[in-house]
């Protein structure tokens, strides 16, 4: 047996006082590894009848469900077993940073041996370990790293693994209310993918695509649009980088933005400084990446920038701005750097591509619309960043 600990955590729920307990996962949890199906079966993925998951598949920290299945001649002649409804899935193995991660199942299912089922006794709330094992993702992994078997988790790691328990109920607080957050997290994070859809759909309907006219206009603009190579209607300044030796930490000196690690969410980041003052942009100047990856834009929100050989700027409106990402998500620049060793392009390139223009109110109202959802995906992400910071709090604060 483990050692008990007496301790609680910093944030609780108004009435609860008790000392939590510290356990071994192993003497509250039944820990049931995944297995593998016989191969000597030819049809063990078919008739498709038993739900089936691979590490591969954890790939959020939400409620999870499968629609792989197996069949029951493949689930017959294999060593994995049923791991019940409601039960926390833990990956044992896996790429990057898959191993760890874990999951709710919602539906009973059988895994593959990259995957264990954890399922907790009366005693544990399974959203509550899930909450916490979410919590110990790092922990978790570093336990992992000092096993024989390449760093991966295993049925003995886990049933020694130490946790933390409260009263049931106040497990079943917490793992609702962390749950409910979770959830929000989902809607909010459905309806910005949602957002960028529809801001991606606008873009291929209401500017020209493949030199066909746009099927989107607002009324009365009936124009026919017309075609320019982008230096015969704005100007178009490359960049020039500084000697490397004037680069500084010194915040006294000129930004640089020498290339697309420093343009970030449509803005210049604040990463490198230069006292050697080369090519500039000035204030809500486009500045466009000519160099891996090319394409990349952002508006300048400082009075001035140093920009670099791997960046252009471009004296433009929101029409023009919204018409090359249009142009970079549809993959115009693909055409330039094929067969390229170094994916670029050249000044002569860029300032010969050719784009449209059309009269200048409709344009203005074009580019109103665009930064108008802009602006509405950008308070969405910070909406989805503070809920995520929210739990992050709750997590370090409402556990041990």
């Amino acid at each position: 047996m483990v050692k008990e600990e007496k301790k609680a955590p910093k944030l609780r729920f108004n009435g609860y006082t008790n000392d939590w307990e510290r356990k071994k996962l192993g003497d509250v949890a039944k820990i049931t590894p995944g297995g593998t199906p016989s191969k000597n079966i030819s049809n063990y993925w078919y008739p498709k009848e038993i739900p089936w998951l691979s590490s591969g598949e954890i790939n959020k920290e939400i409620i999870f469900s499968t629609d792989d299945m197996i069949s029951k001649e493949g689930f017959n002649n294999s060593s994995a077993k049923w791991i019940k409804q409601d039960s926390v899935l833990i990956a044992l193995a896996g790429q990057g940073k898959t191993r760890g991660k874990v999951a709710i199942n919602r539906i009973p299912l059988t895994t593959n041996q990259s995957i264990a089922g954890i399922e907790p006794s009366n005693e544990v709330y399974y959203k509550f370990l899930y909450h916490q094992l979410t919590k110990d993702y790092l922990k978790l992994r570093l336990v992992s790293s000092g096993d024989g078997s390449r760093g991966g988790l295993n049925k003995k790691l886990l049933n020694d693994y130490a946790v933390n328990l409260s009263s049931i109920d106040e497990q079943h607080k917490l793992g609702i209310l962390l749950s409910r957050i979770d959830n929000t997290l989902q809607l909010h994070e459905d309806h910005l993918q949602f957002l960028h859809s529809f801001k991606s759909f606008l873009l291929q309907k209401m500017f020209f695509d493949n030199d066909i006219p746009p099927l989107l206009r607002f009324n009365k603009f009936t124009e026919k649009w017309n075609q320019c190579r982008l230096n015969d209607h704005t100007i178009v300044t490359m960049g020039q980088s500084p000697n490397s030796k004037n680069y500084t930490n010194n915040q006294t000196g000129k930004i640089l933005v020498q290339g697309n690690a420093d343009l970030y969410k449509n803005k210049v980041l604040k990463r490198v400084f230069t006292t050697e003052v080369t090519k500039t942009a000035v204030k809500n100047d486009i500045l466009i990446s000519v160099r891996a990856p090319v394409g990349d834009i952002a508006r300048n929100q400082y009075e001035s920038v140093v920009i670099g050989r791997g960046i252009a700027s471009i004296k433009g409106n929101d029409f023009l701005y919204y018409q090359l990402e249009k142009m970079k998500n549809n993959g115009f620049w693909n055409k330039y750097i094929a067969g390229s060793t170094f994916e670029s392009i050249t000044g002569k390139d860029l300032k010969n591509t050719k784009i449209y223009t059309t009269n200048s109110d409709e344009e203005r109202k074009i580019g109103n619309i665009f930064s108008s959802l802009t602006k509405i995906i950008q308070l969405q992400e910070h909406k989805i960043d503070s809920l995520k910071k929210l739990k992050q709090f709750l997590l370090q604060n409402m556990f041990i």
